[in-house]
């Protein structure tokens, strides 16, 4: 089997780490490989498949030889992705900062795999909790078309970064300790509490993080006319978002109908039994790949409705786990940059 050389920038953070593993996991055919971050972290070192690699400070040069460059995330690719294609590199960003750009293709390999056959040398890796809803979305949409989302999420902290999860479990100890509690990351306590707060407020009063989901989620499924609205939540949780989605479509779906498409969907487990009180959880969605859905249920209040109860592990399919799927099509389609 062909190898690859392999560059990964922000190699240090929580989302770097998880791709390192799941490169090995999933036996990615990595040739060389080249640590990157910033010079906070240079110095470094990590374990991968036996080898210790010392992690380097980012630089134009980095690219040097590579055939493909993992961004974990942050503004670096904003300054290095585009050194990177120069070099012959193929650019996969988990960041946000290339999703809306036209030229770019916006991927989740469950739902739009050939697209990826489109890029100019970036490739963009939607938002955690866009590839969660749009992996459960797309077999009803292939079946009944979509006309309108109404989504809420349940975000772990985890999605904030290492510091978020520290803040987590200090708040709880202060909590339990009746001693006083400090928050950082977040502008209220996040522990025993829950923030209708992701990102920035933008226009209409929505989040970008809002945004990212209406938005993000008609550019995979290439169908503007869908309604989409978000309100998306930060849960004291660790690890895992959760999402509630309503589901309006074009021609009626019975839940029977919605759970059979489900179970044969690639990416998906159904896990939908009331009766046993079986149903998705971030506890037993935490460290797979799977997107766990059930509650599955007509809405008794519109003709061609249903409800759906989402789980997922937003660091594995949600952000690395996608990525390395990513590096796989390109590798399946062979649509690297001629160099």
């Amino acid at each position: 089997m062909k190898k690859y050389n392999v560059v990964l920038v922000g190699a240090s953070g929580a989302v770097g780490q998880e791709l390192l593993k799941i490169l090995d996991e999933r036996n990615f055919p990595v040739g060389g490989l080249k640590l990157c971050a910033t010079t906070r972290s240079a110095g470094r070192q990590f374990n991968f498949r036996g080898n210790t690699y010392t992690v380097e400070v980012t630089t134009p040069e980095s690219f040097e030889g590579m055939d493909i460059a993992f961004f974990a995330g942050g503004p670096a690719s904003l300054e290095f992705a585009h050194a990177a294609v120069e070099r012959g590199v193929v650019v996969i960003d988990n960041s946000s900062n290339f999703r809306m750009d036209p030229a770019v293709p916006l991927i989740v390999p469950e739902v739009n795999p050939e697209d990826v056959k489109e890029h100019n040398g970036i490739i963009a890796n939607p938002n955690c909790s866009t590839i969660l809803m749009v992996v459960a979305l797309k077999p009803i949409y292939d079946a009944a078309k979509i006309k309108r989302v109404v989504v809420a999420t349940y975000q772990a902290v985890s999605g904030s970064g290492l510091g978020a999860i520290e803040e987590l479990t200090t708040q709880t100890r202060a909590v339990l300790d009746n001693s006083e509690i400090t928050a950082k990351v977040y502008p209220y306590q996040i522990a025993f509490n829950l923030i209708p707060h992701i990102d920035v407020f933008m226009d209409l009063d929505y989040t970008k993080e809002e945004w990212k989901m209406v938005r993000e989620t008609k550019k995979i499924l290439h169908d503007e006319s869908i309604g989409i609205t978000a309100t998306t939540v930060r849960v004291p949780v660790y690890r895992s978002h959760s999402e509630a989605i309503n589901i309006e479509t074009e021609k009626k779906i019975s839940p029977m109908e919605a759970k059979k498409l489900f179970a044969q969907f690639p990416g998906i487990i159904v896990l939908d039994d009331p009766a046993e009180n079986k149903y998705p959880m971030p506890l037993l969605a935490s460290n797979r790949d799977e997107v766990f859905v059930g509650r599955i249920r007509e809405d008794n209040s519109i003709t061609n409705g249903l409800n759906i109860w989402v789980a997922a592990d937003q660091i594995r399919k949600g952000a690395a786990t996608n990525t390395v799927q990513i590096a796989e099509l390109v590798v399946k389609y062979g649509c690297f940059i001629n160099k």
